[in-house]
């Protein structure tokens, strides 16, 4: 089976995976430099780095790149540690780099104005596949979005039937009208999208918030939500707007651990709420 046509296939259905690869050998080890294995996320492999418990250990290590999407380098010294020794191996040590497979990051673009319109130019430029839609033939066009995966030009409530957003999937809402923001809102905290940014005036979000909640919606279902979107980096241009945008998607695509400006009221009142928290008990310490 080749790792490589595995990892295609893996991305294309919007699965994860790690792949493990010696990139450094001395002495004698049942294998040779740049050997993959390829860990897929039900524990399946294709491919070997030469078995043993150096596998195994290798194996588990790929489980949380998967999870933590982050690379990682092991070492082995084959010679100095009994519990790599199966007989497999005569003796030396080995480099292994272990990197994540992560599916591809599909952004759900509601609205094709002009502030839309440059959401997907950086979204594109930084890796995102972006699937514009919009109730507006004359606005979502392959005219306007030529690099787009896909413009629909549909009925939103039409379009959000048919559609299931996977975990690596992001949703930004920028459409024309309160309304329309309300009900894709509604739909979007009920998916399974790892990111979901609306755009509005504080003021505007915490009266959608206010009439979702009073609509029966759990207050868990907004902790994915980025609300005003985008980092506040001072941006007023539709251009400024849309590298704001994009910059706070690629901080949770990455993870970062950084605290950022982010422009969220939901991210804010939290970080509130916790400094409050905090200080309450510096108090009691003290």
């Amino acid at each position: 089976m080749d790792v490589y046509e595995e990892i295609v296939r893996l991305r294309r259905e919007g699965r994860r995976g790690a792949v493990a690869t010696i990139v450094s050998v001395q002495g004698s080890v049942p294998s040779f430099r740049t050997a993959k294995m390829l860990v897929r996320d039900d524990g399946s492999i294709a491919g070997t780095i030469g078995g043993g418990c150096v596998e195994a250990e290798v194996w588990q290590a790929a489980k949380e790149v998967m999870e933590q999407e982050k690379p990682r380098t092991l070492k082995f010294n084959l010679n100095h540690d009994p519990k790599l020794d199966t007989g497999l191996v005569c003796g030396g040590t080995l480099e292994i780099f272990v990197e994540p497979v992560l599916p591809l990051a599909l952004l759900y673009l509601f609205g094709a104005g002009h502030v839309a319109q440059n959401i997907y130019k950086v979204a594109n430029i930084a890796g995102f596949q972006v699937c514009v839609l919009d109730d507006r033939a004359s606005y979502a066009s392959r005219e306007r979005f030529p690099e787009a995966h896909e413009v629909v030009a549909e009925d939103f409530d039409t379009v959000t039937a048919r559609l299931a957003p996977s975990a690596s999937s992001y949703i930004v809402i920028v459409t024309r009208g309160h309304k329309d923001d309300m009900r894709l809102l509604r739909w979007a905290v009920q998916t399974d999208a790892r990111y979901v940014g609306m755009i509005g005036s504080k003021r505007k979000v915490i009266a959608i918030h206010r009439g979702l909640c009073d609509e029966g919606l759990a207050e868990s279902l907004f902790d994915r939500v980025y609300a005003p979107v985008g980092l506040d980096i001072g941006a007023l241009t539709p251009e400024e707007i849309g590298v704001a945008v994009c910059a706070e998607m690629i901080a949770v695509r990455r993870r970062c651990e950084s605290k950022l400006p982010h422009m969220s009221w939901f991210l804010r009142r939290t970080e509130n709420a916790n400094d409050s928290a905090l200080a309450i008990a510096d108090e009691e310490i003290s």
